[in-house]
């Protein structure tokens, strides 16, 4: 049985305009998918994360990492 390395990204999800779950990655631009619902919304973030990950190794280009800080700020 093979292992495959696990990553962590940081993950945005909130509820669309049109009811769907947008799901975005903030350390990759552009990685941004969506679902019916939040658990589709992120089985297909995963995916986008696979396929843009691949899409940086093919070209020889470094992954960016995950270095978001994340703090909640009282308005």
């Amino acid at each position: 049985m093979t292992h495959l390395p696990t990553t962590l990204r940081q993950v945005v999800i909130a509820p669309g305009e049109d009811g769907w779950f947008v799901a975005e990655v903030p350390s990759l631009p552009g990685c941004i998918s969506q679902g019916r619902t939040r658990a589709e919304a992120i089985a297909n973030i995963r995916e986008a994360i696979a396929l843009m990950t691949e899409l940086f190794e093919e070209r020889g280009e470094p992954i960016p990492e995950d270095a978001l800080d994340r703090q909640l700020v009282v308005v």
